[in-house]
């Protein structure tokens, strides 16, 4: 097998190979062990579809919060993507307005907005790479302060007009050890 290194991409190379899984493609069918629940999940949890980080979150939901049932709207940047102030408006408000639909349709009550990055001593390139296109000059603590903002922001202007959410912002972090922290958002 060969490896493609990408200039500046610490995940490449090596090592990110050995870590990756392998991918087995079946052509037959499979089936889940678990019967569809067809309760509707009150929880939405929006983050980034960065997927160095989707297992950390969903031990968080469960283990720390007690979530298993949950909706999911996942994209580059996250709630970031959700703030009335993102550089792309014609991308925010069609994510607010995919969010509104969700809230509305699925009976949503609570809101989980998960953003990530480096902890301010961890490793610069955990940076939300969607951020860092939006925000080419921020450094990785402009960035948290940037989604601070955000959170505050998306907050302060709600999703869906008319209803009622609890929204709940957090911040996954990667530390300087590389472990993974979940800090809540003012």
């Amino acid at each position: 097998m060969q490896t493609t290194r990408i200039p500046g991409n610490p995940d490449t190379g090596r090592n990110a190979e050995e870590r990756a899984p392998r991918i087995i493609l079946n052509s037959g069918p499979f089936v889940s062990r678990e019967p569809w629940n067809e309760a509707r999940p009150r929880a939405l949890v929006v983050a980034c579809s960065d997927g160095r980080v989707q297992e950390h979150t969903d031990e968080f939901l469960t283990q720390h919060l007690g979530i298993s049932h949950y909706d999911r709207l996942f994209a580059p940047g996250g709630p970031g993507a959700l703030a009335p102030t993102t550089s792309n408006f014609v991308r925010g408000d069609w994510f607010r307005r995919e969010c509104a639909f969700l809230i509305r349709a699925h009976q949503v009550e609570d809101i989980f907005l998960v953003f990530h990055g480096p902890s301010a001593d961890g490793p610069a390139h955990a940076t939300c790479a969607d951020y860092t296109r939006r925000h080419p000059f921020l450094t990785p603590n402009e960035i948290r302060a940037q989604q601070q903002k955000d959170a505050v922001e998306i907050m302060r202007g709600g999703i869906a007009l008319g209803t009622t959410v609890r929204m709940h912002p957090y911040r996954c972090e990667v530390t300087a050890d590389l472990g993974v922290q979940f800090v809540p958002l003012a």
